[in-house]
Order: structure tokens, then C-alpha cells, then sequence
């Protein structure tokens, strides 16, 4: 047996979408920002935060909704504290 469930986008939802990308966009730009500022490729950064240098740059592309743990490793890795990763976003 097949079941189809279809539901109707609203413009809601629609909006939903496009903050949680421009949020992404905006915290991943600033993680790119700071690794740039402090000389670090994304293989020496990833190095340090204990990832895989392609998870650095899915962050840095806004293609990874990533975890508190890992934005704390992040802001340890930079040497700052978490809030700045969330300065003006």
C-alpha cells in the first residue's frame, strides 16, 4: 500500500526557511572570518577542532546546522568566546 501525504507550504514556513539559512550563512561567514583573521587554513583549523577539515568548510558554506559542543570546540580552537561567533547575527 502506497500513502501520499502532501501538505500545503505556507508562506510561514517559507519564511522559517529562509532564516535558518541566513543564520547559517551569517555564523558560518563569521567562523570563516576569524580563521581567516588568525592565518589558519581549514586544514590547520579543522586540526585543532578535532573535525574533519570538509565539516569546516560545510560550516563555513552554511550547508551543516551544527551543535552547541561543536561551536564551543570552535570558540576554543579560535582562542575567543562563544559569544563572539554570535555577534551581530
Amino acid at each position: 500500500m502506497l500513502t501520499i501525504v502532501c501538505r500545503t507550504i505556507g508562506i510561514d514556513d517559507v519564511e522559517f526557511d529562509f532564516m535558518k539559512k541566513r543564520i547559517l550563512i551569517q555564523f558560518g561567514q563569521k567562523i570563516r572570518e576569524e580563521r581567516i583573521k588568525q592565518g589558519l587554513s581549514k586544514e590547520e583549523f579543522a586540526a585543532k577542532v578535532g573535525v574533519h577539515r570538509t565539516y569546516i568548510g560545510m560550516i563555513e558554506r552554511a550547508e551543516k546546522n551544527i551543535t552547541l559542543e561543536n561551536i564551543q570546540k570552535i570558540a576554543k580552537a579560535l582562542n575567543i568566546p562563544m559569544s563572539i561567533l554570535f555577534d551581530g547575527l
